[in-house]
């Protein structure tokens, strides 16, 4: 596994902790660390597999699990992401951004990505289920894009005709995370990982994701939603859904001229 020397010296370190913890069976990692790319802004992303019958305990006392692998500086639980599980925390000396998720061997019967096993107690089966796990990312549909987009994009127009162009620009940035950057992946026959690496692995040759971007003036914003409605058309096309929107983009844009 090759990675950066904090990162090597976190994982040391964790694993040491980890052992001496008999509610804890196993520690393993996901991410770039354990697939490749990794570099000195990586996070460090471990799953630490907890003893059925200690569960509960391990869950209530996360933080103070947390604090026995470094110098913690601050963390707290993954709610905002759907992942109650997840423990976000930031370390200092360096400061490293470590994510810990908390689950049972139940738990990596499936996963989005086969992860490394660093360490597990004898006769847990960590490796076998692991093994066998079923692994896909959740990519989504040509008709989950169509049914959102056009919803999404009237909103950014409704803000920006109000004046409320911060609202029109966060929605701007939403719609490049949530549609355009997963089928810019899409079309580079990758999964639809948001807009991670999207410059390093020149999934935009034409650059187009710049012109949806604005500054905070109505003319910027305005050409922003037109660009952004332009490459979503032009993407939509690698894989175009079963239903289309009736009477998109015409009637919005009809709309926005009124």
């Amino acid at each position: 596994m090759h990675a950066p020397a904090a990162h090597r010296e976190f994982l040391a370190r964790a694993q040491v902790a980890l052992q001496s913890d008999s509610r804890i069976i196993g520690l393993l990692l996901n991410g770039s660390l354990a697939h490749g790319g990794a570099d000195q802004n990586s996070d460090v992303d471990l799953i630490l597999v907890c003893d059925d019958g200690a569960y509960a305990e391990v869950m209530g006392s996360r933080e103070s699990i947390a604090g026995s692998l470094g110098e913690l500086v601050s963390c707290f639980s993954g709610e905002h992401v759907g992942e109650p599980r997840l423990l976000i925390c930031l370390y200092s000396q360096p400061l490293l951004h470590v994510d810990l998720k908390f689950v049972v061997a139940e738990d990596l019967s499936s996963g989005v990505e086969h992860p490394v096993l660093l360490w597990e107690r004898e006769a847990s089966q960590l490796a076998v289920i692991t093994a066998r796990s079923v692994v896909s990312w959740p990519n989504r549909e040509p008709q989950w894009f169509e049914d959102r987009a056009w919803v999404w994009l009237h909103y950014g127009i409704t803000k920006l005709r109000r004046g409320e162009l911060w609202e029109a620009l966060t929605m701007l940035g939403f719609f490049r995370e949530q549609v355009l950057g997963l089928m810019l992946q899409r079309r580079s026959g990758r999964d639809q990982r948001g807009l991670r690496r999207v410059e390093q692995e020149g999934l935009d040759p034409g650059n187009r994701l710049v012109s949806t971007l604005a500054i905070h003036d109505d003319s910027s914003v305005h050409a922003a939603l037109v660009a952004s409605v332009e490459l979503y058309l032009d993407l939509r096309n690698d894989d175009p859904p079963a239903e289309l929107a009736e009477g998109m983009p015409q009637r919005l844009m009809e709309w926005w001229d009124k």
